[in-house]
C-alpha cells in the first residue's frame, strides 16, 4: 500500500512541475518576450516522419501479403462469397483512403516544417473543394452501405422451408444444441423448467419434445439450408461459425436465427487445407467471463446419407432421461413413449 501512495505521489509532482513550466511557457507567449529556436531538432523529427511512414507502410504491406492465408479462412458457405465481396469492397475503399491520408500527413509534416524566413499561407475558404470533399465520401459511403444492407438482408432473410433446424444455446462456458426428431419440429421450451438435467427447459406437454435430442457435436449435412435458432441461459453470448461466415448474438430473453448452407464437407477442408486433424467449430466471439476462451463446439460438415445415418442413430432426450415422463399427462404418455423409442419395461420401472 506504501508502494502506491508513493508512486502516485511522484506521479503527482511530475504532473504539478509540467504545470508549472506550461504556465511559465504561456505567460512568456503572453508578454511577447523573444526566445531563441533551435530548429536542428525540428528537421530530425521531420525526417524521422519520412522514415516512420516508409518503414511502417511498409511493414504492413509485408505482414498483409505474407501472412495472407493465415488470416484469411476459407470460405464454406454459399452466402460466403457474398460476405466476402462486401469485406474486401469496404477494406479497398478504406483502405485507399487510410493510405491517402497518411501519405499526405506524413508528407506535409515534412515538407512544411518550422523554418525562420517561410510565412504560412492564409487560405479562408475553397467552395469547390468543400463541395468534392463532401460530396464524393457521402457518394462512396452511401454504396458501400447500401451493399452491405443488401447482402446483410438477403443473408438474414426467411430460411428455406426443407433447411435443417438446429436450436443452439449458449452458457458460461460452452454451447449445447438440439435437434428436432423425426417429426422435424422442435418441442417449445420453458425457462422456468431449466434444471441440471433439462438445461433446454424443454416442455414435455408439448408433444413435438418427446422425440428431441441433445448430441454431443454438431452434424450439418452439405449443401443443404441449415437454421439456427439462437438462445442464450445466462449472459450474451455470440455464434460465429469463420468458416461459414456467419455470427450472430445470443441474447437472454430474446432468441435469435440465422440460416446458411454449408457447401464444402470436413473432409473437402481437410483435404483443401492439408491439414488432417482440422475441425469446423462454433466459437463465441462476446467476451462472456472467465472461462470465455474455452466456449467452442465441434462442427462436423458431412454428404447427406451420412448425415442421415447419423441423425437415425440419436436417441431421443426422453430416451435418456425417462424419469422426466412424470411430466407428461398420463393420457399422452404412451404416446410419448412410442415418439421417444422408450420400451414399456423402462417405463414401468421408473413409475414403480
Amino acid at each position: 500500500m506504501l508502494n502506491i501512495i508513493v508512486g502516485v505521489g511522484v506521479i503527482l509532482i511530475v504532473a504539478i512541475l509540467f504545470l508549472i513550466f506550461r504556465i511559465q511557457t504561456l505567460v512568456g507567449v503572453a508578454k511577447g518576450s523573444e526566445k531563441k529556436r533551435i530548429t536542428g531538432a525540428n528537421s530530425t523529427n521531420a525526417i524521422l516522419f519520412i522514415v516512420f511512414m516508409v518503414l511502417s507502410l511498409g511493414g504492413f504491406f509485408w505482414y498483409s501479403f505474407a501472412y495472407f492465408d493465415d488470416y484469411t479462412l476459407p470460405v464454406a458457405s454459399a452466402h460466403g462469397d457474398d460476405y466476402e465481396f462486401m469485406f474486401w469492397l469496404t477494406t479497398a475503399v478504406t483502405g485507399v483512403v487510410f493510405l491517402l491520408t497518411q501519405i499526405l500527413l506524413f508528407w506535409f509534416s515534412h515538407r512544411y516544417q518550422f523554418k525562420e524566413k517561410r510565412k504560412a499561407l492564409f487560405y479562408p475558404d475553397n467552395s469547390k473543394l468543400e463541395i468534392l470533399w463532401t460530396v464524393v465520401p457521402a457518394i462512396v459511403l452511401a454504396v458501400l452501405v447500401f451493399t452491405g444492407w443488401k447482402t446483410w438482408t438477403e443473408i438474414t432473410d426467411k430460411a428455406p422451408e426443407e433447411a435443417e433446424i438446429v436450436e443452439i444455446m449458449g452458457y458460461q462456458f460452452a454451447w449445447k444444441v438440439r435437434y428436432p426428431g423425426k417429426d422435424g419440429s422442435l418441442g417449445q421450451y420453458d425457462y422456468r423448467l431449466i434444471d441440471p438435467v433439462n438445461e433446454f427447459g424443454i416442455d414435455f406437454t408439448d408433444q413435438a419434445s418427446h422425440d428431441d435430442f441433445i448430441p454431443m457435436e454438431i452434424h450439418l449435412p452439405v449443401n443443404k439450408p441449415v437454421l439456427f435458432k439462437i438462445r442464450a441461459k445466462d449472459v450474451l453470448h455470440s455464434v460465429f461459425g469463420p468458416h461459414f461466415r456467419m455470427k450472430m448474438d445470443a441474447m437472454p430473453g430474446m432468441p435469435t436465427s440465422f440460416w446458411f448452407t454449408p457447401t464444402k464437407t470436413t473432409q473437402e477442408m481437410r483435404q483443401e487445407t492439408g491439414d488432417a486433424e482440422f475441425n469446423y467449430e462454433i466459437a463465441c466471439t462476446e467476451v462472456c467471463g472467465r472461462g470465455h476462451f474455452s466456449m467452442k463446439i465441434r462442427v462436423v460438415v458431412e454428404e447427406l446419407d451420412e448425415y442421415q445415418q447419423w441423425y437415425a442413430e440419436q436417441q431421443s432426450f426422453l430416451s435418456n432421461n425417462p424419469e422426466y415422463l412424470a411430466k407428461i399427462p398420463a393420457e399422452k404418455r404412451e404416446l410419448a413413449m412410442v415418439k421417444a423409442g422408450i420400451e414399456e419395461t423402462e417405463s414401468t420401472e421408473i413409475q414403480q
